[in-house]
């Protein structure tokens, strides 16, 4: 019973909050469209914040699904591009979702879809380091991917549709390709030490021939070795 209760509150959430933003969806509110008092609404979801993580987790879940089960492309880097696509065009579909989740940023912990979202970003980033072609770490290029890609979503939302130039995503997209990864066909630009330590650094989760201790001191001297710069002075 209590799981039909919570469809039915997410179901009447997530409707008033497409119709009227973050604002519309009060917990009277809720809890009249969905026939629930609000002690049921709390005892669910603890408070409203926990209502609207729940409400743009469901929402969000069919975007993680496309993003983690859609055919990889055989370039790294051209699945970077597709997942940027698809945050993109999940954004512009759902407008009053997205700015809830990523409109307000909150200090602490980050809603659950987005938590996961960046994982799997982190995911791809690592895929494209293993193939020697990230001019960073994976962390920092999942970080700088993402900003880039929020902002620009939230730039599109905030434009009535009449006036948004198309261009824009592509060339945001664009640039960020350009300025975190290298050209398959084109020497690193990057140190080559640096860019065999971030490859190494990519694949060490899955290596098993190493035990937690020796690959945690592996991770550590991998880390040091992929900064930009200290190749270099190593061999000054």
């Amino acid at each position: 019973m209590s799981d039909a209760v919570r469809a039915r509150i997410i179901d009447a959430a997530l409707r008033l909050l497409d119709e009227g933003g973050p604002e519309a969806m009060s917990t009277r509110a809720v809890g009249a469209a969905a026939g629930v008092q609000a002690p049921t609404i709390y005892r669910l979801f603890g408070d409203k914040q926990g209502l609207l993580d729940a409400v743009t987790a469901q929402r969000f879940e069919e975007y993680l699904a496309a993003k983690t089960q859609r055919a990889r492309a055989d370039d790294p880097v051209d699945d970077l591009r597709l997942g940027w696509d698809l945050h993109v065009g999940f954004g512009l579909a759902n407008p009053a979702v997205y700015v809830a989740i990523y409109g307000a940023p909150r200090a602490g912990e980050p809603a659950p879809a987005v938590r996961r979202s960046e994982e799997i970003l982190v995911a791809m980033m690592r895929r494209v380091a293993a193939a020697g072609r990230l001019r960073v770490d994976e962390d920092t290029a999942a970080q700088v991917f993402h900003a880039a890609g929020r902002g620009t979503t939230l730039l599109l939302i905030g434009t009535p549709a009449p006036e948004r130039d198309e261009r824009v995503p592509e060339i945001a997209r664009e640039a960020m390709i350009a300025a975190l990864t290298t050209q398959a066909v084109d020497a690193p630009a990057a140190e080559p030490l640096e860019v065999a330590a971030r490859t190494v650094r990519a694949a060490l989760p899955d290596v098993d021939v190493l035990s937690p201790g020796e690959k945690q001191l592996l991770a550590e001297w991998l880390d040091r070795l992929a900064v930009p710069g200290v190749a270099a002075r190593a061999g000054a």
